[in-house]
């Protein structure tokens, strides 16, 4: 993965994407930011949910923060309702 892929991802947040096998923005959108998340706690238990708001960022054009702001509420139920769906 290189930085280009993923402009506004940090060195920490592309090599908990790669280790969680998420190379491309690409794969990113296939999955959608909270499977993804999702995907990345399993191989990386310390991500933090600052990782689900860049990635819902980074699909809707937004800054993270922005994100957070606004969609957080949204997020975290469907991330119960995936995590719940995958047995956690």
């Amino acid at each position: 993965m290189n930085h280009a892929d993923f402009p506004n991802f940090g060195p920490k947040s592309q090599q908990m994407l790669a280790q969680a096998g998420i190379h491309t923005i690409e794969r990113l959108r296939e999955l959608g930011a909270v499977r993804a998340f999702v995907q990345v706690k399993r191989s990386w238990k310390g991500a933090s949910l600052n990782l689900l708001w860049a990635m819902e960022g980074a699909l809707s054009g937004r800054h993270w923060l922005e994100v957070a702001k606004h969609d957080r509420l949204r997020l975290l139920l469907e991330l119960e309702d995936v995590e719940n769906e995958c047995g956690k």
